[in-house]
């Protein structure tokens, strides 16, 4: 950390969503943020926001998908401020439907974005906090990646790989000064819906469902709760109560678990409609 006591904290996915929250949050707290994404527009717009915190802020398109990318907003952010003690690997897509309606190119488009972004992300920050003798990864997973709906088999392989590698690097990076945050959450009003990508045309129904029924938590709310689990050094974040049981459940009883899937799964295979 710089010897002003400000974190240099970089985010990506950031103009939007549970990125932006989090991007505002650590600005209110008075850390520097450095934002990246895809969209200029809603950058443009979150910078904005956060320059009224009075931080130092920038924005700076990146698309997680190219390794050069991702390493030139790293160097940017140790440019301006000497170093990177926090990485946010937020940016991410919804994809699902049924698993022999899935192409080859819809896995490739999930994994590339979802886990190899994550894994860009810490490929090209590590060496950095190496250096420094400290830092922080914060990968967003789901908990999707921790109970594997059916109907949903590439977006739960995608997260499912961000906590492997969390829980890989908790441990490893320890020696280094370097900690980990892993956030599994559930659904909660985003706009995630905007990236589905499905042959099934009920998948994206059912996901804008479940966002919009959700109201027991902000994208607000959760970024406090990443923003605190950082603090803390917690690993393992899942903010929602629901989801939290769902998890102790399955620990607890697997089988009983798998018996609850089947008929998650039968929904599936009566609903599914072919996308137009």
């Amino acid at each position: 950390m710089d010897r002003s006591g400000s974190k240099r904290v970089l985010i990506t996915g950031a103009a939007s969503g549970l990125g932006k929250a989090l991007a505002l949050k650590y600005a209110r707290q008075g850390h520097h943020v450095a934002i990246v994404d895809l969209n200029d527009e809603r950058g443009a717009e979150t910078l904005v926001q956060l320059k009224l915190s009075g931080v130092d802020a920038f924005y700076q398109r990146c698309d997680v998908r190219k390794m050069e990318d991702v390493e030139q907003a790293v160097a940017a952010t140790k440019k301006r401020w000497g170093g990177i003690d926090i990485l946010i690997n937020n940016a991410g897509v919804a994809a699902g439907g049924p698993f022999d309606w899935v192409s080859s190119e819809d896995w490739e488009w999930v994994m590339d974005i979802n886990f190899f972004g994550v894994l860009r992300g810490c490929q090209a920050s590590v060496p950095v906090m190496k250096e420094q003798g400290s830092g922080h990864l914060v990968n967003i997973a789901s908990m999707a990646g921790l109970l594997n709906p059916p109907g949903m088999s590439n977006y739960n392989v995608s997260k499912a790989a961000v906590v492997s590698l969390s829980e890989t690097l908790v441990a490893e990076l320890q020696p280094w000064g370097i900690g980990v945050t892993c956030v599994c959450p559930s659904f909660f009003k985003t706009n995630l819906g905007e990236s589905m990508r499905s042959p099934d045309k009920t998948t994206a129904a059912k996901l804008d469902k479940l966002v919009e029924g959700s109201s027991d938590l902000s994208a607000d709310d959760i970024a406090t709760m990443i923003y605190d689990a950082v603090e803390a050094n917690q690993f393992l974040v899942m903010p929602h109560e629901k989801a939290r049981q769902a998890w102790d459940f399955k620990c607890a009883n697997l089988d009983d678990h798998l018996k609850a899937q089947h008929r998650l799964a039968q929904q599936v295979k009566d609903q599914a409609q072919p996308a137009d």
